[in-house]
C-alpha cells in the first residue's frame, strides 16, 4: 500500500518542554522532527499537535512550535490521543485514512495512540526516527510491539520521499534539500 498525501495528516505527539531532555538521543529527535514536519508542511498536509498535560509537562519547544504555520496545540490527559475527542473529531472530520506519527514517548502515547487509531480504522504510520523513549530498551520494546499489532514503521526521509513520489513533483527539490 502507497502512502499518498492527498489522505494523509500529520501527528505530532507530546514534544514538550519538560519530555525533551530526558528523551534518548534527543537532538537528533528535534532535528528529525523539525524536518519531517516541514517538509509535511511543503506536501501540504495538515498536522495535529497534542500537548500532554501542559500544566506538568511545559508546551512544546520552541524548536517545533517556531515552524508550525498557525501552531495551535490539542490539550490531553490520556495517553493515547485518540482517546482524546477533539483529536478523533478533527481526524473524522478531515476524512483522512493515514496518520503519520511523531513524538514522544515511543512506548506510551505513540503506542497507544497507534494502537487506537489501527482499531479505528485508520493506518497509523510511526516515523522511527522521530519517536523516543526516556531509554533504548523502551524503543525497542515499542518497536517490537507496533510490528506485533501490524503498524507500519517507516523513517523521515523515506516517508517523505513517498509522499513526494517522483523527481519530477513540484516540492521534490524543496523536499530534497531538507533531508540532506
Amino acid at each position: 500500500m502507497r502512502i499518498l498525501k492527498e489522505n494523509t495528516v500529520g501527528l505530532v505527539v507530546d514534544i514538550q518542554e519538560r519530555l525533551v531532555p530526558v528523551m534518548e538521543e534527543n537532538e537528533q529527535l528535534i532535528e528529525n522532527c523539525s524536518k519531517l514536519i516541514q517538509g509535511l508542511q511543503i506536501l501540504g498536509l495538515p498536522l495535529l499537535v497534542t500537548q500532554q498535560y501542559t500544566k506538568g509537562l511545559g508546551d512544546t519547544i520552541p524548536e517545533i512550535k517556531s515552524i508550525i504555520k498557525d501552531f495551535q496545540y490539542i490539550e490531553k490527559k490520556d495517553f493515547s490521543c485518540f482517546e482524546e475527542p477533539v483529536v478523533a473529531e478533527k481526524l473524522a472530520f478531515s476524512g483522512v485514512t493515514n496518520v503519520i506519527i511523531c513524538g514522544i514517548e515511543s512506548h506510551v502515547c505513540v503506542l497507544q495512540t497507534a494502537i487506537d487509531l489501527k482499531e479505528a480504522g485508520y493506518t497509523p504510520i510511526v516515523v522511527m526516527d522521530c519517536v523516543s523513549s526516556r531509554s533504548f530498551d523502551n524503543m525497542d520494546l515499542a518497536s517490537e510491539r507496533f510490528r506485533y499489532e501490524g503498524i507500519l514503521m517507516t523513517s523521515m526521509e523515506s516517508i517523505l520521499f513517498e509522499l513526494t513520489r517522483s523527481a519530477s513533483a513540484a516540492e521534490f527539490k524543496e523536499i530534497s534539500k531538507l533531508v540532506k
